[in-house]
């Protein structure tokens, strides 16, 4: 039982599921570091948090320069300052054709939401495992699971990579989680160029209830974490769908996006 306030860092912590996150663990008691780019957000986030009396340490950093991806390891990695939770939250929507000659929108994805996934893991992991508890939640995507360009490929990858990294530390006392939601409520979807008004109501999700769902899994110890029956009834039929019955599907959704591209 640990006597100390428990830590967790969260990625991606000024908007929504990386604040939703921030929020909920705040309100149980956790104190916070909070990553991201913008250092006036991560300000006004921080001082939310700490009006609730939460001590609140805020990281500026860019996931994509991999200097940033070092300091944020060596953080998790500090033994005088360890960190019971890691949130893997910080991302963007990929609208970038793959036979784009621009590769540069994939190639930040891949830093973003691939390697920094990755090296930021197998920090938490290293230093929970030392310690015999910890959990890190890789935020993935039901995109995972069809194949709408690079941004499913990347997400296919953190749902991989989560399985194999709990696989790693199986016993140890150290959870991973692939929190893999579906369209949830945030300002995601607008960034991305997605027009919200051609996905079905029942499809959304709230944000909050997301975290709360992913929460419970994560003290039930399970790796893969889909938020309410609708989208783990959908996942399950996409599983289980002919490939070529898949790829259709994926090029219908892909229609509800619009042409702007994000970064």
């Amino acid at each position: 039982m640990l006597s100390r306030t428990r830590v967790a860092l969260v990625t991606g912590a000024t908007s929504g599921i990386g604040a939703a996150f921030a929020r909920a663990l705040a309100d149980r008691g956790w104190d916070l570091v909070l990553v991201a780019r913008d250092r006036e957000r991560l300000g006004r986030v921080a001082a939310e948090l700490e009006s609730r009396g939460r001590a609140v340490e805020v990281l500026p950093a860019d996931l994509a320069e991999r200097a940033d991806v070092a300091r944020v390891a060596a953080r998790l990695a500090d033994p005088a300052r360890p960190v019971d939770m890691l949130v893997n939250n910080a991302g963007f929507g990929v609208h970038a054709p793959m036979t784009s000659a621009d590769t540069a929108p994939h190639d930040r994805a891949i830093e973003v939401m691939g390697r920094a996934v990755l090296v930021l893991a197998g920090a938490a992991g290293r230093a929970m495992h030392e310690r015999g508890h910890g959990a890190v939640v890789n935020v993935s995507s039901t995109a995972g699971f069809v194949t709408m360009g690079s941004y499913s490929a990347v997400k296919a990858f953190v749902t991989s990579l989560s399985e194999g990294l709990a696989n790693e530390l199986h016993g140890t006392g150290v959870t991973v989680t692939a929190l893999c939601p579906g369209w949830v409520r945030t300002e995601f979807h607008t960034r991305a160029g997605i027009r919200s008004s051609s996905i079905p109501d029942f499809l959304w999700l709230d944000a909050r209830r997301v975290v709360e769902t992913t929460l419970r899994d994560v003290r039930r110890g399970r790796v893969i974490s889909v938020p309410s029956f609708r989208y783990r009834l959908l996942i399950w039929c996409a599983r289980h769908l002919p490939r070529h019955t898949l790829r259709w599907i994926s090029r219908r959704i892909s229609s509800s996006r619009t042409d702007i591209l994000t970064d």
